[in-house]
């Protein structure tokens, strides 16, 4: 695995590649990598002849008082792991070589509406970074294929709308959410749990369940099931920031018609904030 910290580098890698003929698949991430992000990378050996996976902690999707310092990094456990697994590239850049100039009176790529709503509403800012961030890691692979997890849907949601509208020649391949045995999502922040609050952070999937299997016996009554499930997740201890049925192709409020619907759930638990969701089609 070759492992390389300058775009310079990552590029001229990449021209070979492409010189030969060859795909590449993309997988970016914030690193400390789990079992979730390792799913991401087989499936895009799958797609692809050479795999490129980054790791870098964007610090322009953290908002004011979020843990970009704390933020879990293990730069060296995570190139042992995708070295086992045969990825070809590991791009692990400085901050300063993605955003020479700093991160503030720098151009941006923002997604407008979906980017407000949501997490967005208590997250400011956050989207504008995660678009910015991928737009310039896609001009810098060039990848053909890019591979995100299902888990953060809003931002899957997001980053597709992007490449959409900017037309940028990379297509988005999403991947099913990898879950510990009670249900909970793999995730990063997960390691902030304490073990009593792993084992409570699965009242979250219940939830998710509980309102697919309402919308899937009939109920129309979104309001209502998003009310239930909020008391729920309340008188457990989390302290929701939102509970949501959407439309799953765009993210919007239902008005009665719709047969696909994604359930979407933001909660904190002691200091964690936890997403997660949930599709159906009816």
């Amino acid at each position: 695995m070759q492992l390389v910290e300058s775009i310079p580098a990552l590029r001229e890698a990449v021209q070979k590649w492409r010189t030969a003929g060859e795909s590449i698949a993309f997988v970016p991430t914030m690193g400390n990598l789990h079992s979730g992000h390792l799913r991401l990378v087989e499936e895009a050996k799958r797609l692809a002849d050479r795999t490129v996976v980054s790791v870098f902690v964007n610090p322009s999707q953290f908002c004011a008082g979020e843990d970009f310092d704390a933020y879990p990094r293990t730069p060296e456990a995570d190139a042992a792991k995708l070295s086992d697994m045969g990825t070809d590239l590991l791009f692990l850049p400085k901050a300063m070589e993605i955003y020479p100039k700093g991160t503030i009176a720098v151009t941006f790529v923002e997604v407008p509406g979906l980017s407000d709503d949501l997490c967005g509403r208590f997250r400011p800012g956050h989207f504008r970074g995660v678009t910015t961030i991928v737009c310039k890691l896609f001009w810098m692979v060039q990848p053909d294929v890019a591979v995100f997890g299902e888990k953060d849907f809003q931002q899957l949601t997001l980053i597709r709308l992007m490449v959409a509208d900017l037309n940028i020649p990379v297509h988005i391949h999403a991947v099913p959410t990898v879950r510990e045995a009670n249900g909970l999502a793999m995730s990063s922040r997960n390691g902030y749990l304490t073990a009593e609050e792993k084992t409570r952070a699965a009242l979250l999937y219940r939830c998710l369940t509980a309102a697919k299997t309402g919308l899937e016996a009939g109920r129309r009554d979104y309001g209502a099931i998003e009310a239930e499930q909020v008391e729920t997740l309340q008188q457990a201890g989390f302290r929701p920031d939102y509970f949501a049925i959407r439309r799953s192709l765009d993210l919007t409020s239902p008005t009665g018609d719709e047969r696909e619907f994604v359930i979407l759930v933001a909660a904190w638990l002691g200091k964690t904030r936890l997403i997660d969701n949930l599709q159906t089609s009816i």
